[in-house]
């Protein structure tokens, strides 16, 4: 049995065991799924520490997972982590700010609540700028999980070179077999599959975090060669004040807003993203509404902030390690000028691990990506069968009609996402000067300051907000976006403009990614407010989508008060 043939069954068998229990992991909860509150809402019955496991799952997607060692590598430093501060004190703004209203509203989809408080335009607005966000952005997210599926054949078929076609065509697999798997037990087993897998994924995540670290440190000679290899200033700093003697008042402002990893951005701008994340996005939320009451889910919010820093911390810290590595070990599949050729802990995964090891951080890499994958499906089905299904197709649907659609969805919003994938994958190889990812992850700070505003709005003010003036100020919050945060715009016009004559100079955005979704919110906030509410009907302190079918979990709720 040659080497090769050797450690393709190892890998191979500890991959394929992790598939193996997902999937029955995944499909065991199918039974008694007949209603959406076990479909969609698990119940309401989950643990807080498996609610808390979810959400860090969800978060941590596989470009996270392959893409913030590579931060790491670049910059021999840990200033990524201040947009973890952010984090944390959203979470405690969320968990105290958003989740008991949402519980007390008893809503399915978070967008819901703002048919309650504003009407049924800003709620089908909300809802129809995440799902198409979502889709574009989740999409996305397959191209980078299928990076590795690309590095495993350079790494197998050392001596067969691919055409754009035939990397194109590995994409492709790649992304079909990863939204396949998920679509399986997503569809079927509803959120708490989705739940207890990420569970396993997230364990999965953490020993792929521990086995990297601990091969790295061995194989370089401890974290002394570390400190001796990054001297110079700014080398394994935490934080970057974004202020300099050597500028002027002025300019330090400016440069701040225009630098991403700033503790100010850190402190500031993340705050404003975790909270459009964590408390306007139905991919996230949803899984809080699982827990038992609002007390558990602040609890499983609030933790995972706390548990998401040593994760980013543990990221940087592998990036760091690789570049001591590739120091002493120089390799030229990685770098090229001075540069990575590509993502360098998926080629130090592939080429550089042994059997066993390798096919567990694979393992890693795989779960990273079914974990947010899944959340995504689950969250946008459940958002198209309670805010456009149920309403507009089928107004009398029995419980058992919306489960099936909200797992048919499942299936058709994973076929969307593959494609997004695919689209993207050909874009990246036939464009490879043109930063698609940014193009698509900036579709988030596009669109989330306009949600987080009208739920601010929503949330802290009782006279102010209406479904008129609710779009004037997420048109006017998206447009601000759009002036102020140029990096998407000027990726898309310079991939307009390529092949013709006409010149084009990005230049640098006026605001960095952490500042947008900020901008966004305020404008929002304050378009918004310039509308008075109108007197909230009686009738709409009742839940309109209560269950219909005899026997279905909710029935008659007491009047509830408005936000």
């Amino acid at each position: 049995m040659s080497a090769y043939t050797f450690a393709l069954l190892v890998d191979g068998l500890a991959v394929g065991t992790y598939f193996a229990l997902i999937l029955i992991v995944g499909l065991w909860p199918s039974r008694k799924q007949n209603t959406m509150d076990e479909f969609a809402m698990g119940g309401r019955n989950m643990p807080w520490w498996a609610v808390m496991a979810s959400i860090l799952a969800a978060e941590i997607s596989a470009a996270t997972f392959i893409g913030a060692p590579q931060e790491g590598f670049l910059h021999h430093n840990f200033t990524y982590v201040q947009l973890a501060i952010g984090t944390v004190l959203a979470r405690v703004v969320v968990a105290y700010l958003f989740i008991k209203p949402f519980y007390d509203y008893n809503v399915f989809s978070i967008y819901e609540f703002l048919e309650i408080r504003f009407g049924i335009y800003t709620k089908n607005a909300a809802s129809a700028l995440f799902l198409v966000t979502r889709v574009l952005a989740s999409g996305s997210r397959l191209y980078v999980a299928a990076v590795i599926v690309v590095v495993l054949w350079e790494y197998f078929a050392a001596n067969q070179s691919l055409t754009l076609g035939g990397r194109l065509w590995l994409y492709t697999a790649g992304i079909i077999f990863i939204a396949a798997i998920t679509t399986v037990y997503t569809a079927i087993g509803g959120i708490k599959a989705v739940v207890w897998t990420d569970v396993i994924q997230a364990t999965m995540m953490y020993g792929g975090l521990f086995a990297a670290t601990w091969f790295l440190l061995h194989h370089i000679g401890g974290w002394g060669s570390v400190t001796a290899a990054f001297t110079r200033p700014g080398n394994l700093a935490f934080f970057d004040y974004g202020i300099s003697t050597d500028r002027s008042a002025w300019q330090n402002f400016t440069y701040i807003l225009q630098t991403p990893y700033t503790l100010w951005a850190g402190i500031i701008g993340g705050t404003f993203m975790t909270m459009a994340t964590h408390g306007t996005d139905q991919d996230m939320v949803q899984r809080m509404l699982t827990a038992k009451d609002h007390k558990r889910s602040q609890l499983a919010v609030v933790g995972s902030g706390l548990m998401d820093i040593p994760v980013v911390v543990g990221f940087l810290v592998i990036g760091i390690l690789l570049a001591v590595y590739y120091q002493q070990n120089p390799r030229d599949y990685i770098m090229a000028d001075g540069k990575p050729k590509g993502n360098v802990f998926a080629y130090f995964i592939v080429n550089e691990l042994g059997p066993g090891l390798r096919g567990l951080l694979l393992a890693g890499i795989f779960a990273t990506a079914m974990g947010s994958l899944s959340t995504a499906l689950n969250a946008l089905a459940t958002s198209y069968s309670r805010d456009w299904y149920r309403p507009y197709f089928n107004p009398k649907a029995s419980e058992t009609e919306m489960v099936r659609c909200t797992a048919w969805g499942t299936v058709v919003f994973a076929g969307l996402l593959s494609a997004v994938g695919v689209l993207t994958a050909w874009i990246a190889l036939s464009h490879p000067d043109i930063g698609v990812l940014p193009i698509i992850f900036g579709m988030t700070s596009y669109t989330y300051g306009s949600l987080l505003g009208v739920f601010l709005l929503g949330l802290i003010c009782k006279t102010r907000g209406s479904d008129l003036g609710n779009l004037v100020g997420m048109a006017a919050g998206i447009v601000s976006v759009s002036i102020l945060y140029g990096n998407v715009h000027n990726q898309l016009t310079a991939l307009a403009l390529r092949g013709t004559d006409t010149p084009f100079d990005p230049g640098k955005p006026i605001l960095a990614f952490p500042w947008a979704v900020m901008a966004g919110t305020l404008v929002t906030l304050g378009v918004s407010a310039l509308f008075p509410a109108p007197p909230i009907p009686p009738e709409k302190l009742r839940d309109s989508h209560a269950p219909t079918e005899p026997g279905a979990t909710g029935g008659e709720e007491p009047a509830r008060p408005p936000a």
